[in-house]
């Protein structure tokens, strides 16, 4: 039985769909949406809207863009010679806000998991081997999660990659700034080992 008049009901079932939010926050965004301005809720549905009609991926990058090729790619000067592969359009942004990084960017879409029949078809590696053939880039970069998945996935492009004479690397992994030795789990203190460098 539903405590809600339908409309409000459907509005909370909606907000529930989305990832992160559970019941009470859809009940209080649906009824933050039923106090707002008639204004403010037309534009947050035409917002919605437009994202899903005007969104697609980058020709080149496969990077979420507006355009046929997205800002990073046309910029003219970033380096073309370094590649950064990563598995989600958030890790570009995740790098970009460092602002450490130059180079350009491949987005996977994913990563191989077998357990969830994902691979490496069903991700834009092809594409990714593709890009290479110009003789443009000197350096991959691998940027995927530390997860068995992201690693199966560095693991399985460094193999095709590294016979095209590419020079293959991987993000360090190890302890975060700010975190304790005692509550670091075995793997990631073995990948810190792994990774340390010379002071």
């Amino acid at each position: 039985m539903s405590f809600y008049a339908a409309p409000i009901s459907k509005l909370i079932d909606e907000f529930s769909k989305l990832p992160g939010i559970g019941q009470k926050t859809a009940q209080r965004l649906a009824f933050h949406v039923l106090n707002t301005t008639q204004e403010n809720a037309q534009e947050l549905a035409q917002a919605i809207i437009e994202a899903k009609e005007k969104i697609k991926y980058c020709d080149t990058c496969f990077n979420i863009t507006d355009k046929q090729c997205c800002d990073i790619c046309a910029n003219t000067k970033r380096d073309s010679e370094v590649l950064c592969v990563v598995q989600d359009p958030k890790d570009v942004v995740a790098i970009e806000k460092t602002r450490e990084f130059r180079g350009k960017y491949h987005v996977l879409h994913g990563a191989i998991s077998p357990m969830e029949g994902i691979g490496p078809n069903e991700i834009y590696i092809k594409e990714l081997l593709l890009r290479l053939q110009d003789d443009e880039v000197k350096e991959i970069i691998l940027a995927t999660n530390p997860t068995i998945e992201g690693e199966a996935t560095a693991m399985y492009i460094a193999k095709l990659v590294k016979p095209l004479g590419i020079k293959v690397t991987r993000l360090a992994s190890g302890i975060p700034i700010g975190g304790d030795l005692e509550y670091t789990d075995e793997v990631t203190l073995s990948k810190a080992f792994e990774g340390r460098r010379e002071l």
